[in-house]
């Protein structure tokens, strides 16, 4: 017996009203949330059309071959982005005016590898072993009506295709749980001379990795508790006489503790490292995450949590970048001082549920802008007046100094691999000046970047 995918009615619906205009097929994304017993499917967008394919797919001679696979996969990495912790990219989806062939499962087969190949490059995290590591593909025939559904094990390129269940449920999400905390970083990523020649983003992710393991490793308290990772997360929650679990708090504190000793079997020596800058990540930042309510574990919560505060700081990096390349930010002279904002988060309420998906906003943009990204990347209608700034703008202080400077690092008994030279996007030279007009910025709510060297 295959999988369960429970399925809010809104997904039907949406899925049911999508028109080819004409075109050969439209493809598009699942969203929800995995658990040991089954899926749930809480939301579903289409992959908006490019417009130089927009004329050329109207052509009836267009076939599922045209489906431009890079197009997709950069669709489903902006997406990724807008998820709070709990909420994954489950799988993709085809509309169709014919029936399941083998055409549509093999671009299907395709499309889910794709999609979840693009976007497990950009994690901090890995999935662990006990995980679900099934993908959903879902063909809908516009003209019959007929769903057919089927899941793909992610971690088997050559796994065939094995059916699976498509339920559907009103109000899925009306009751999900949320957990929220605020945590304040502190991260020093020194730049090595011999890294120069690799861009910017690649050695801070290089240096959030090792962050990332704090992350993984800190105590977590709910409501200022440690509870134990099987237990039931409501559990204290009182219970009517049919059993009905009655004023249940939907929201949950989180506290996160790092661990700042070390283990007696952990050896680790100090080495001086002759360096051309480094990058200083400090400040707090607002996570979220949402978790079912259908007897939800502890560790599931915890796990949902420690992915949002990973993946929003790696988030806000990447985004700033991006930015940086696109407005082509010159370089400074005279070691003068640089400020930049780093985009701040942003949240929107998904209609009938608890559950709220986030994006980024740069303090320039307008609320206007951000509605329209919301629109143009999930095809959902949504109100100005929802929005919700989870953080305040600050300015933050680049110093780009000139000098190398000599930085004290740890370092665990296992070399460190080198990072991959890349040649994508920020060309770092030799030149540490050059180096300096990258090195940026703030993450919101007073998290900075600062370029400096003594």
């Amino acid at each position: 017996m295959g999988r369960t995918y429970i399925v809010e009615e809104t997904v039907g619906q949406y899925l049911s009203n999508i028109s080819l205009q004409g075109k050969a097929f439209v493809s598009g994304l699942l969203i929800g949330q995995c658990s040991s017993q089954k899926d749930y499917v809480i939301l579903a967008t289409r992959t908006p059309p490019k417009e130089e394919q927009d004329e050329s797919s109207k052509h009836s001679k267009a076939k599922l071959d045209n489906l431009d696979e890079e197009w997709a996969t950069e669709h489903a990495n902006q997406v990724s982005r807008m998820l709070p912790g709990g909420l994954l990219v489950l799988g993709v989806f085809i509309i169709t005016t014919l029936e399941m062939g083998n055409e549509f499962q093999n671009t299907l087969h395709r499309l889910v590898f794709a999609v979840e190949k693009s976007m497990n490059k950009k994690r901090l995290w890995n999935f662990t072993d006990e995980e679900v590591s099934e993908r959903v593909t879902l063909h809908f025939c516009s003209s019959t009506k007929k769903i057919f559904c089927r899941t793909y094990d992610i971690h088997n390129p050559k796994s065939s295709a094995k059916p699976a269940d498509w339920k559907y449920q009103n109000g899925l999400s009306a009751s999900w749980l949320s957990l929220e905390c605020t945590v304040y970083i502190n991260i020093h990523v020194p730049l090595s001379t011999t890294s120069v020649s690799y861009t910017l983003e690649k050695n801070t992710k290089n240096g959030l990795i090792h962050w990332a393991k704090q992350i993984e490793n800190s105590i977590y308290l709910i409501n200022g508790q440690v509870k134990d990772e099987d237990c039931d997360l409501l559990e204290g929650q009182k219970k009517s006489s049919r059993g009905n679990t009655q004023a249940i708090n939907h929201s949950f504190d989180v506290r996160v503790l790092t661990q700042l000793l070390l283990n007696s079997d952990h050896r680790s020596t100090a080495t001086v490292q002759i360096c051309s800058g480094s990058v200083n990540l400090k400040g707090a930042v607002k996570c979220r995450a949402y978790i079912h309510s259908n007897k939800p574990k502890v560790k599931d919560a915890v796990q949902a949590m420690k992915r949002d505060i990973l993946n929003t700081v790696a988030d806000r990096c990447e985004i700033l970048f991006e930015d940086l390349l696109l407005n082509e930010i010159p370089e400074k002279k005279d070691s003068e001082k640089e400020f930049h904002i780093l985009p701040h988060r942003v949240f929107v309420p998904i209609p009938g549920s608890t559950v709220m998906l986030c994006d980024y906003k740069f303090g320039d943009e307008s609320a206007e802008e951000i509605r329209d990204h919301f629109i143009e990347m999930l095809d959902h209608m949504i109100q100005i007046e929802d929005l919700e700034i989870a953080e305040e703008i600050n300015t933050a202080c680049v110093s780009s100094s000139m000098n190398t400077e000599a930085s004290l690092d740890n370092t665990d008994d296992e070399p460190s691999k080198q990072p991959i030279k890349t040649t994508i996007v920020l060309k770092i030279q030799q030149n540490i000046g050059v180096i300096a007009a990258f090195a940026v910025a703030a993450l919101a709510a007073g998290i900075s970047f600062h370029y400096f060297s003594d």
